[in-house]
């Protein structure tokens, strides 16, 4: 990723709507990412998939049906 996430947050807050559009848009595949991590590194330290769920505050088919072995 070029942008750290202190440079996409300002630039979603830029008066340019397409710029804001592009960094907001940045900034959720980040997350997405980010979250895809954790989740592997939740499993991989042992934890449910109930207790990832509660963590992500999703159900627990939710949060298999998305970061489950695909």
């Amino acid at each position: 990723m070029t942008n750290d996430l202190a440079t996409l947050m300002r630039q979603a807050q830029d008066d340019d709507p397409l710029r804001a559009l592009h960094a907001t848009t940045a900034l959720r595949r980040e997350i997405e990412r980010l979250e895809a991590v954790q989740v592997r590194r939740a499993r991989v330290a042992g934890l449910a998939w109930a207790q990832i769920a509660e963590a992500v505050g999703v159900s627990k088919q939710a949060v298999h049906k998305k970061y489950g072995r695909r």
